[in-house]
């Protein structure tokens, strides 16, 4: 059996060519601003790489580096300000509830990572689209939606079933089960109709939608399994493990499994290709042609948030959206 090595470059390659023909087709100057108040040296390489991604594509980034206390201060400004069409924070910045707290400043209609209680709750509770809006559909955090567009490059996604349990069959490990990446993937696959092995350091969950997918949201159970009991079942297994020192062990993986790695450390050995199908080794382009995606989307979203652009500006607003369904969106497509 020959592995398939696929990189993160070559899954975002469609998504790059056609973020930059829409900013360059529509010649609108969307702009994008990330805050830094942590003093992480990891965080703004990550900056520094988003700033080029997005020069590639034609979209403007600015880096504004500050004190943690003055950071609410700061998203405030940024949300009154119309130039500024999307914000991006680099955490952890105060650690725990404080910053949930500071993901929820950040207006929803510029909220490119989709951390703010509307996406999250969202994402969790398989709702798809913004206040039943189906042109307005929810953000999804971007390393989270990197890996499904990784997968669904796998062909991995089942496309002869109905859209939301495309992944029914399908079992997946996942190490990791942080909030801002592991949990979120194993709600999203879950409600994808996958069975998904979350792991952590010190148990395993699962997430599914029953046996024949008879909830409409996956709920998540306790698991007495270990991970010598989930890998060789899995049909998928990925990894987000920011220790350099963990591998994952091969010899327990069943022959054939799609490898997916989005830590920044290397958690398969080279060996992997001897056992995968398919391997991606890493996704960050992925993730920052999918922040700019995200962008993109919410800028179109702005004619809903301002009321311009609208052909009946009488028209009455419900949280924040105007009630019509024609909307001229400042030379991009809602899609």
């Amino acid at each position: 059996m020959e592995c398939r090595t696929i990189t993160g470059a070559t899954v975002a390659k469609p998504f790059v060519e056609e973020l930059s023909k829409q900013v360059k087709e529509s010649g609108v100057q969307v702009k994008l601003v990330s805050f830094l108040a942590n003093n992480d040296p990891s965080a703004e390489q990550y900056a520094q790489v988003t700033k080029r991604c997005c020069a590639q594509s034609g979209i403007i980034f600015e880096l504004r580096k500050l004190d943690r206390e003055k950071l609410e201060d700061a998203i405030i400004e940024a949300n009154e300000d119309d130039s500024v069409h999307g914000i991006l924070v680099y955490y952890p910045v105060f650690g725990g509830g404080h910053d949930q707290y500071i993901q929820n400043c950040v207006n929803p209609f510029k909220d490119v990572e989709g951390l703010c209680h509307l996406y999250r709750f969202n994402m969790y509770h398989n709702i798809r689209h913004i206040h039943g809006r189906k042109e307005l559909k929810s953000i999804i955090p971007c390393t989270p939606l990197a890996v499904i567009k990784c997968l669904e490059h796998c062909n991995v996604y089942d496309g002869d079933v109905p859209y939301g349990n495309q992944l029914h069959g399908k079992t997946i490990t996942i190490i990791n089960r942080s909030e801002v990446v592991g949990r979120p993937l194993a709600a999203l696959l879950a409600n994808d109709g996958a069975l998904v092995y979350s792991v952590d350091i010190s148990d395993i969950l699962k997430f599914h939608r029953g046996p024949k997918l008879q909830w409409s949201k996956y709920k998540v159970e306790d698991c007495d399994k270990k991970l010598e009991d989930v890998l060789p079942i899995s049909d998928i297994v990925i990894t987000g493990v920011p220790s350099p020192n963990y591998r994952v062990p091969l010899e327990l993986l069943k022959d054939g499994v799609i490898a997916v790695n989005f830590a920044c450390a290397k958690n398969f050995d080279d060996e992997i290709k001897n056992k995968a199908s398919i391997f991606v080794p890493t996704i960050g382009k992925v993730t920052t042609s999918m922040l700019q995606r995200n962008l993109l989307r919410l800028y179109k979203y702005s004619s809903y948030r301002t009321g311009t652009n609208v052909t009946n500006e009488s028209t009455p607003k419900v949280n924040g959206f105007v009630e019509s369904t024609t909307v001229v969106t400042n030379g991009l497509a809602v899609a």
